[in-house]
């Protein structure tokens, strides 16, 4: 019985320990224009995340309701602020727009995403 508490002991201790590890994703704070938005035209998305990104392998595509890339450049992280990526649009036709992002932290984690807008 000993044995079993102590191995309980160590895999919760082993848990805690990766527990801030798991927390250390590159996560969206705040998206502009934001999901489920009804924008004017945006000539910009932009995306802060929580965690610094690695610029080589995190971006960010545009797409329209027929899943047709809008943006023509690529997107770029901030080299002053590596939480900040944006990508510039061209002047956008009513209707709605996928936002679809990769992001790596720093440390190597990879998680990815999407949202929605629309333009009046």
């Amino acid at each position: 019985m000993k044995s079993s508490t102590f191995l309980r002991g160590v895999l919760a201790l082993a848990f805690i320990g990766l527990a801030p590890l798991a927390v250390a994703h590159a996560l969206p704070k705040l998206q502009q224009p934001g999901p489920g938005a009804t924008v004017s035209a945006p000539h910009e998305v932009s995306i802060e995340f929580g965690e610094a990104l690695e610029p080589t392998f995190s971006k960010l595509i545009v797409t329209n309701a027929q899943g047709t890339q809008v943006n023509t450049e690529k997107s770029i992280v901030d080299a002053n602020d590596k939480k900040h990526m944006s990508v510039a649009l061209p002047d956008l036709q009513a209707g709605v727009y996928k936002v679809q992002w990769t992001a790596v932290a720093a440390d190597g984690h990879r998680t990815q995403g999407h949202y929605n807008f629309t333009v009046k």
